[in-house]
């Protein structure tokens, strides 16, 4: 199951979408965690130092190794350096499985044991100084959709992305790629907004999208939520000492997070897994092919020199029963 975690900055998204992460670790589900913010405090939230974050391997300085392998022997892609970030799979490409070992992983995820139970972290690789002005932020998150792209994950299997903040998220078609999406929003004007935008875009996606209410203090917070968004509220998070605890770099043992908390969490597990029965993987692959095609005639074709719309195959849907070359 795809989980993404969306909201405006200082919403709180890195935050709860790291407790998920730690609630589903608690399960012993396999989970891969991919921050793909501009600001890269995921790594931070799971329990990580400073150095150790800054040391994680980036998934945009991988591009060519992720490109080469996801490839495979796919014909109607000329070579790796043809693929873009929405380069979809066809007959003959490699695809990624959660549980898997492959070369991807080996290079740009790194293993964390938490909570009892053991995730991949992925990372897209802070954006610089030396980035502005010559390189895009989305040449870096174009590595994690390219990855989501060619990932099958089934049922009780998770991959959760901390996603930039706004509704930055829209410059492509990442948005799509996800079974459900969770906006974080808090009990404010303003931490309604990125919701009405989000909502606006993603409705004609069928985004099943559903908001986290954050930092709700009372009976008047929750209110303005319910009035703001209506039945998209799914549940509210209040204060949390354990999260203050872990802000602080000492986390207590997961187990002790507030009983609410913990019954949040919950609700959005059993959420993220009432949505398999409703995937719906040609939509899911059409939508793909859409965002390839728009990008190629936009800029795709003129950057690589090659018609890449030449590159679907209008055969291929993406799904679990789908095999792979080795």
């Amino acid at each position: 199951m795809k989980i993404a975690f969306v909201g405006k900055g200082g919403s709180g998204k890195t935050t709860l979408s790291s407790l998920f992460v730690r609630h589903l670790a608690a399960t012993g589900a396999p989970v891969v965690a991919i921050d793909a913010d501009i600001n890269q405090h995921l790594g931070a939230a799971l329990g990580l130092d400073e150095a150790e974050a800054a040391g994680l391997p980036a998934m945009g300085e991988h591009l060519p190794l992720i490109k080469k392998y996801l490839r495979g022997t796919n014909p109607r892609i000329a070579s790796a350096e043809k693929m873009i970030k929405t380069t979809p799979p066809g007959e003959g490409s490699r695809l990624l499985r959660v549980r898997e070992d492959n070369p991807v992983y080996d290079a740009c995820a790194r293993p964390m044991e938490l909570d009892g139970g053991a995730v991949r972290l992925m990372v897209t690789g802070p954006f610089t100084d030396a980035d502005l002005g010559v390189a895009c932020y989305h040449s870096k998150t174009g590595a994690v959709e390219l990855c989501l792209n060619h990932l099958v994950d089934g049922r009780d299997e998770y991959v959760v992305v901390d996603m930039t903040a706004g509704s930055d998220s829209f410059a492509s078609g990442m948005f799509t790629r996800f079974d459900i999406t969770f906006l974080v929003a808090e009990p404010t004007r303003k931490g309604v907004s990125v919701y009405r935008q989000y909502k606006e875009y993603a409705r004609d996606f069928g985004v099943a999208l559903k908001v986290v209410g954050n930092k709700v203090q009372g009976p008047d917070d929750l209110d303005f939520l319910r009035e703001q968004v209506g039945d998209d509220l799914l549940v509210t998070v209040g204060h949390s000492d354990w999260v203050r605890a872990m802000e602080k770099g000492r986390p207590p043992r997961f187990e002790l997070l507030e009983d609410a908390n913990r019954r949040a969490l919950g609700v959005l597990h059993t959420a993220v897994d009432a949505t398999y029965e409703l995937r719906d993987r040609e939509r899911y692959t059409r939508q793909m092919v859409h965002f390839h095609v728009k990008n190629a005639h936009s800029w795709g074709n003129e950057r690589t020199g090659a018609d890449l719309a030449a590159q679907v195959d209008p055969g291929f849907v993406l799904g679990e029963g789908v095999v792979a070359p080795a």
